[in-house]
């Protein structure tokens, strides 16, 4: 019908700008924390794109969720304030005959979010957390920074001084290293040239040509030593991350019907998240109602009030799944059903506009007129 063309164009066309504008948004926020860190050196820069590529796809669903609802409830309440809703209605169609052009454009939003949610999220996340192990094997050598005192290592810190350093063959020119163990005695290294590398999950550093001092400062018994090749482990370099360890890269074919109630939790998460898109867009149906007669209206902040509410409740309820004190089947179901009930309870209300809301409610829930 020609109502449901227009609305399914209007609410798509809609969708698109809201989705590309909170993406942008959400992307800018964390590129900007991301590249501060890059520039205080506790991010390798060149690892920037990737980890808001992967930041990125773990929003993905939220986004989906409030892209959908957002739509939905822009292009209604546009309908009711332009009164564009009221001729339709007062030519006969009810309320009720837009669930069906609303749930034509949620249900591939809600498709999708599943394919996210349950596919494309547990890969990309176990793939960001080897990134990470990797990043931390790269630590010590794509984050010097030629001209800069900086301070490596683990039980027994070094800082390092490079003069002149290649971050794709490790190679450096003119360093300095100073080391102090715990008993105060100081460590200090010259060198003409060095490389930096790893071998045997070690991270070392290779030293040619240089001297080597040692000693308590204030006292008089250093030590000077010259050599041709100095070999420095600079730390250990872990393992890559193995699959399956966190509940949040765990494929979700192996959630099903697994005992352990941090994993049930998260299986009900990832089912939440497309079954909510759903009931987030019927709900936005009579949450858009706006009469143009009693001046302002309130609906976009009870709209608001609700996303709040349904998304912190799942919260609530996951984190009860996880902790073994919810059950997972009424967890998933219940959440669900109760807003299900509020949005047909809500629809049966603004399906009588010319009554005021509370004899409204009271003829939803089944009482007489006044």
């Amino acid at each position: 019908m020609v109502y449901q063309r227009k609305f399914i164009k209007e609410v798509s066309q809609t969708a698109m700008g809201v989705f590309v504008l909170l993406l942008a948004t959400l992307v800018a926020v964390q590129a900007v924390k991301l590249l501060g860190s890059a520039a205080g050196g506790k991010v390798a820069a060149d690892a920037v794109a990737t980890l808001v590529a992967f930041w990125t796809v773990a929003l993905m669903p939220i986004v989906l969720i409030l892209t959908a609802y957002i739509s939905a409830l822009t292009v209604l309440s546009r309908y009711w304030r332009d009164s564009e809703m009221a001729v339709w209605l007062s030519s006969g169609l009810s309320l009720y005959g837009w669930i069906k052009p609303l749930m034509a454009f949620a249900v591939p939003f809600a498709l999708l979010t599943a394919l996210v949610s349950m596919l494309v999220m547990p890969w990309a996340d176990s793939r960001s957390r080897e990134f990470a192990e990797v990043l931390k094997r790269r630590q010590d050598t794509s984050m010097v920074r030629p001209g800069v005192f900086q301070e490596f290592g683990g039980s027994t810190p070094r800082v390092y001084f490079v003069e002149k350093f290649d971050a794709g063959s490790g190679d450096a020119a003119n360093l300095f290293i100073r080391e102090q163990n715990a008993q105060g005695r100081d460590t200090l290294i010259t060198a003409e040239r060095g490389r930096f590398a790893e071998a045997d999950n070690q991270r070392t550093l290779e030293l040619f040509n240089g001297r080597r001092y040692s000693g308590t400062p204030g006292m008089a018994d250093y030590d000077e030593v010259s050599f041709e090749r100095l070999h420095l482990i600079v730390g250990t370099a872990p393992k890559l991350v193995q699959r399956d360890i966190h509940r949040r890269t765990v494929p979700t074919a192996k959630l099903w019907g697994n005992p352990n109630p941090e994993l049930r939790g998260e299986l009900m998460w990832r089912i939440t998240m497309p079954v909510s898109v759903l009931i987030l867009a019927l709900l936005a149906l009579p949450l858009s109602y706006m009469d143009n007669r009693s001046g302002r209206s309130y609906s976009l902040l009870i709209a608001i009030g609700m996303f709040l509410l349904y998304q912190n409740g799942l919260t609530l309820v996951r984190d009860g799944i996880s902790s073994g004190k919810i059950p997972l089947w009424p967890g998933l179901i219940v959440p669900h059903l109760l807003m299900l009930m509020l949005a047909v309870l809500l629809l049966r209300v603004r399906s009588q506009p010319a009554r005021p809301f509370w004899q409204a409610l009271r003829l939803a829930l089944g009482g007489k007129p006044a």
